[in-house]
């Protein structure tokens, strides 16, 4: 049976079973490109946290930015400097280009800049920032007195064995820098204070407010008891059994006093035949490198019309068209009031819009075809847009689409969807049979003798021409000297890709054809009706 509630409805009564503010947390590392496989955790929450406010909640949205985590390895897109680095926090390391505070907002400026351009707009912290004022201070206490209770719990759910040296708290060595090779030797709550030892043979003291950070595994649960999280998404591996969700819940609810929020998980996004999206090898397609291709909705609507538990295949290349076609014929149906939209698929729509973002009306794979008759001129898109009967009145969302188009065509468009349209009639209208040269003639004058045509009407008229006793049918009959012809549209449709791509295919005709002045088509056409290679040397 068809869903008739959206799952973050579900999700938000579910949440509100639950009295008093909310609070729905979302947090990435930016330890290298921030890909639309993370973007399903951010559009996630914000549906929900969307839905809560529609019901009425008190609640907020936060983005934790996990710039205090330690750089793993040298990930395949550094230079193999960055090998001295591996160990210490990201937000304490070089930017690759020079131009940002660290390593961290490298990768974390263009993230916030997508998320404003999704029309998401969390509260943003980041974990640097807490740990060196102080929020985690407490609960780095109350960890490092409770270790034996939190490494009981640890190897209860996880079923693997501490080590009698764990600590709770990763120090970070005064001398290289490194959080990932110290081991803590003592510490003094009243100084708030920890000794360490590390591994390059220094020894010394950090403060517990800025010199090191809570294990992954107690830093999660922390943050859930410090900033009073009541809901977050994760990925599947976080909900695998005995993985960091089961011992955190644990931990948050024995050691800190606090309830688990309450858990969204959500499966992968995959690329085409690639696999899984994963910024440590590579195989990724930025959030921001899309934004650069496909309108910020359309991303939205990849996410929140699949439930979180299910995966998503994305491919940017043909089947982007169609995910772009299916999400503007559904915002059409609903600023239309089709009655045949369902109250999901409404909701769906109402939580894609990307608040405070142009959107423009002319469709996406019209513009493919508007962009390439332009041949890039912007310009020549605005005449274009005008005469498809478009307003261009918002050059800005205009350009933003042409833009995307852009992008798209030179970096995933497959070669079918390309096209250039010839200077000249191209040689390849030798081919032309009888009929099709009929046909072009008759439909040049036939074009010639009416006003403006639209898209539709151009179809149409083409298709017309397999009636008998229509208008165009008659002509071509007048110019082959015959009566009431047959005709098949198919080839038709292949005459006039010829004539004015040289190739027997091409986009929609009728957005196709509109598209170009009336007087240029006509020209063109009645040349082409009488091509001959040795008359056009």
């Amino acid at each position: 049976m068809a869903d008739t509630i959206h799952w973050a409805d579900v999700i938000a009564e579910d949440v509100l079973k639950k009295n008093g503010k909310h609070l729905v947390a979302t947090g990435i590392t930016p330890s290298g490109n921030i890909h639309i496989g993370n973007m399903r955790e951010v559009v996630t929450a914000d549906a929900v946290y969307r839905a809560l406010v529609d019901k009425g909640a008190n609640a907020d949205f936060i983005y934790i930015a996990d710039n205090y985590d330690p750089l793993r390895k040298v990930y395949p897109f550094l230079p193999e400097s960055y090998v001295e680095h591996v160990g210490k926090p990201i937000s304490e390391i070089p930017c690759p280009c020079g131009n940002c505070a660290n390593y961290a907002e490298h990768f974390l400026k263009p993230f916030l800049e997508a998320l404003r351009r999704l029309g998401i707009n969390p509260k943003v912290y980041r974990a640097d920032e807490m740990y060196k004022t102080g929020k985690y201070t407490e609960a780095i206490k109350t960890a490092l007195v409770k270790r034996d209770a939190i490494a009981k719990i640890l190897e209860e759910v996880s079923g693997k064995t501490v080590a009698s040296d764990w600590s709770p708290f990763n120090p970070r060595c005064d001398q290289c820098g490194r959080i990932t090779t110290t081991k803590v030797t003592g510490f003094d709550l009243e100084a708030e204070t920890v000794d360490y030892v590390c591994a390059c043979e220094h020894s010394g003291t950090v403060p517990m407010a800025g010199g090191g950070k809570l294990t992954w595994r107690v830093d999660w649960p922390a943050r859930w008891s410090v900033l009073g999280v009541t809901v977050e998404p994760f990925g599947k591996d976080h909900a695998s059994r005995g993985g960091s969700y089961d011992t955190g819940k644990r931990i948050v609810k024995e050691i800190f006093g606090h309830e688990p929020p309450y858990p969204i998980v959500y499966e992968w996004i995959m690329l085409g035949k690639q696999g899984a999206m994963s910024s440590s090898t590579g195989v990724v397609v930025s959030i921001s490198d899309m934004l650069k291709i496909v309108p910020p909705e359309v991303l939205r609507y990849l996410i929140i019309r699949t439930k979180p538990e299910k995966h998503i295949q994305f491919d940017p290349g043909q089947p982007l068209l169609s995910l772009v076609d299916e999400y503007e014929r559904l915002r059409t149906q609903f600023r239309e009031n089709d009655p045949s939209l369902g109250t999901f698929q409404g909701r769906v729509y109402e939580l894609s819009r990307a608040t405070g973002v142009c959107q423009s009306e002319i469709p996406f794979k019209q513009m493919v075809t508007i962009y390439q008759v332009a041949r890039g001129d912007f310009d020549q898109v605005l005449k274009i847009v005008k005469r498809s009967g478009f307003s261009t009145e918002d050059k800005k969302c205009i350009k933003e689409l042409a833009d995307n188009v852009s992008k798209w065509l030179k970096l995933y468009a497959p070669p079918f969807a390309k096209f250039k349209v010839k200077e000249k009639v191209p040689v390849q209208a030798a081919t032309l049979s009888e009929l099709q040269r009929a046909f072009l003639s008759a439909f040049a004058a036939l074009i010639e003798s009416r006003d403006e045509i639209s898209g539709e009407e151009y179809h149409m008229l083409v298709y017309s021409a397999k009636d008998e006793g229509s208008e165009l049918n008659r002509r071509i009959a007048e110019k082959l000297n015959a009566h009431a012809p047959q005709v098949d549209p198919r080839e038709l449709f292949k005459a006039i890709y010829i004539s004015l791509l040289g190739q027997s295919s091409g986009p929609k005709a009728g957005w196709f054809l509109s598209s170009f002045e009336k007087e240029f088509l006509v020209e063109r056409f009645e040349e082409a009706s009488n091509y001959s290679p040795e008359i056009n040397v």
